[in-house]
């Protein structure tokens, strides 16, 4: 007799995955919470205690991290990863793919063929090559919010016969490309189809406003629980008298040298307008406390979405680069600089990377 299955499991590269995750969680009917698994890939991301938090919200029946292995850390893959030519690069890609998969089974944490549902932020990771090569089914999930809007990654990665390639992966399971494209990936979840330039017939369309809207006093307690470790600090910041407060969202962009100048440039532009307020993204290296100490900030490890869920938060604006703000409601003002605005910065083909699909 077939042993029974579990019922869900999140892989989660980055803090606003496991938002996310969490709000799909809260979505169930209350008697199905604490059935799912969370599986915290520290590959790109240190969570800190962020497992801990999660774990004492009851909504996860466990919490796993996951020290995800990238191609690098194999130098028997090197040969397979070089420029060859269309047809022999083909080849060493399928070769690449069957060997990473082998390579990086040993760290999998976890049977990912005992649950019912798998549901994988960032398939593009070495994650969405092994369930591949080990024919699971699963359901990708956008990266970040309409991400794909400003880069999709499957059609920049493959450039020059996608069609081809796409064959070879959906069709053959002989090479991986992400997002959809993966011959076990069962569908893609975004929150906008109508944003993304190039369609795909593995989206679907989930908007995040469905998930954020159903929320009860109790879910966005449980969600403040999760991801904020110092809520008195945030409220301290939040209190004090400040004259048209504008919040600036940083972005692990360019180099850290250019990363400086951008938010130096910024911070001296809209400190005319008001109280410039500091974000840094999770994965921004810059340290911005010693750069800027002048200027208050946020908890760089705290999603800019739950200022949402602070009562009476208002901000005149929140300015971002290329980070999509739309689900926002802190602001009067949402402001996206865009490639535009970076191309003072830095040569533009480096981020206008649909214009070169």
């Amino acid at each position: 007799m077939e042993a029974l299955k579990k019922q869900r499991i999140y892989v989660c590269h980055t803090f606003y995955h496991v938002y996310i995750a969490l709000l799909k969680e809260l979505a169930l009917p209350e008697k199905n919470r604490g059935e799912a698994t969370l599986v915290l890939s520290t590959m790109s991301t240190n969570f800190y205690d962020l497992s801990s938090r999660v774990e004492s919200t009851g909504v996860f029946e466990k919490v796993v991290e996951f020290q995800e292995k990238r191609p690098e850390e194999f130098p028997a893959l090197d040969a397979y990863r070089q420029n060859q030519g269309l047809i022999r690069n083909l080849f060493n890609r399928m070769i690449f793919t069957k060997r990473f998969a082998k390579l990086i089974a040993p760290s999998i944490p976890l049977n990912f063929k005992e649950y019912k549902e798998i549901y994988v932020f960032c398939d593009s990771d070495p994650i969405g090559y092994y369930l591949n090569q080990n024919k699971i089914y699963y359901h990708a999930l956008e990266d970040g919010c309409d991400c794909l809007k400003n880069y999709d990654t499957a059609r920049y990665d493959n450039r020059g016969h996608f069609g081809l390639k796409v064959f070879f992966s959906k069709k053959c399971n002989l090479i991986f490309i992400q997002n959809g494209y993966g011959k076990y990936c069962l569908d893609m979840e975004v929150n906008d189809i109508s944003a993304i330039q190039y369609p795909c017939p593995y989206y679907i369309e989930l908007p995040r406003r469905n998930l954020t809207n159903r929320l009860t006093s109790k879910d966005k307690e449980i969600i403040l629980q999760a991801f904020v470790k110092d809520r008195e600090k945030i409220l301290e910041l939040l209190s004090k008298e400040h004259t048209d407060k504008i919040l600036l969202l940083t972005e692990p962009l360019c180099s850290l040298e250019v990363r400086e100048q951008i938010f130096r440039d910024l911070i001296e532009k809209y400190q005319a307008e008001g109280t410039v307020f500091l974000k840094p993204h999770p994965r921004d290296l810059l340290d911005y406390r010693r750069v800027f100490p002048e200027i208050p900030q946020f908890d760089a490890t705290v999603p800019m979405e739950m200022l949402n869920y602070f009562p009476n938060v208002k901000f005149k604006k929140v300015v971002s680069v290329f980070t999509e703000i739309g689900s926002l409601d802190f602001a009067e003002e949402l402001v996206k600089l865009g490639p535009d605005f970076m191309d003072k910065y830095e040569e533009p083909s480096i981020h206008r990377q649909n214009e070169q699909i």
